[in-house]
């Protein structure tokens, strides 16, 4: 079985440096802002502070580094992101297809020019640990992105909390979604990045996030307007792109950067996504803003 594996890992790295050889001779691997659209998504965040009124989160997904998203697509990108003046950035995995090695420099390169006013910050996908988590923790590292799997980072202006949580890969089971919660402080609210949309499902129960950020699906990369996307799988079934309400929580899937298997997409661009958060209490005059 083992053998099994290594063999098909194998056919994917031939076929994907097949596609990358082939990409490179029909259309050159440039950056056209215009093939990446930028999502602006107001999200009203229940006992938020005022001080955090209007904080943005700017998020790309599914990256998949040498597929279909070149170097230069990557470094485009994050001009754009940076263009945006986020507050924070977050990833949500899947950084690379099924080769790692082959452009490990390229992706740390890009990634260490992101530019939030305070944090970046990441959780990682099936695809990463499939082809190395410990070195995409390293390149996170290298790039001053902080890794979120299955951990909290508080954010603070003055008296006021904002928690950003992170759970690992849920389709490989490297989720732990208790040790989360029990590291979040009882005050403030708190937003989850969950690599796999559906873990929703999950996630809204605990009645402690008012935002799961996701990606995957790629947003099935086939969209039928008015009637969504027939392409579903392994934890996109349920929510495979754009805004839902699941309980009490808003759960919001990427269309993501990239691609893997195949590279088309139909009326299904890369996105780039720009959360602004409201507060609840923004009309509440026992609340000042400090």
């Amino acid at each position: 079985m083992k053998e099994k594996k290594l063999k098909n890992l194998r056919l994917r790295q031939d076929m994907q440096r097949f596609m990358t050889r082939g990409r490179n001779i029909i259309k050159k691997p440039e950056f056209k802002p215009k093939n990446f659209q930028l999502e602006y998504v107001e999200v009203t965040i229940t006992n938020l502070h005022p001080n955090f009124n209007d904080y943005r989160i700017a998020n790309i997904s599914d990256i998949h580094l040498g597929q279909w998203v070149s170097p230069k697509h990557l470094e485009g990108v994050v001009d754009l992101i940076n263009d945006q003046k986020p507050d924070a950035i977050a990833i949500t995995g899947d950084f690379v297809s099924y080769i790692l090695e082959d452009v490990a420099e390229d992706l740390e390169a890009a990634l260490t020019r992101l530019n939030p006013n305070e944090i970046s910050v990441a959780v990682l996908g099936n695809h990463d640990h499939w082809m190395g988590a410990e070195r995409i923790r390293e390149i996170l590292k290298n790039c001053n992105i902080i890794d979120l799997s299955n951990n909290v980072y508080t954010l603070k202006r003055g008296e006021a909390q904002l928690h950003l949580a992170g759970v690992d890969s849920v389709m490989l089971n490297k989720h732990r979604l208790n040790l989360v919660v029990d590291k979040l402080p009882e005050d403030g609210p708190a937003i989850l990045l969950a690599h796999e949309p559906d873990f929703a499902d999950v996630s809204s129960t605990t009645g402690r996030f008012s935002l799961q950020i996701s990606g995957h699906s790629h947003g099935g990369q086939f969209i039928i307007p008015g009637l969504s996307t027939f392409i579903r799988g392994p934890h996109f079934i349920k929510y495979p792109h754009g805004q839902y309400q699941v309980g009490d929580m808003i759960q919001y899937t990427s269309r993501g950067l990239g691609t893997n298997i195949f590279w088309f997409r139909i009326n299904c661009n890369p996105e780039i996504t720009i959360f602004k958060l409201k507060s609840s209490y923004l009309n509440d005059k026992k609340l000042q803003i400090e």
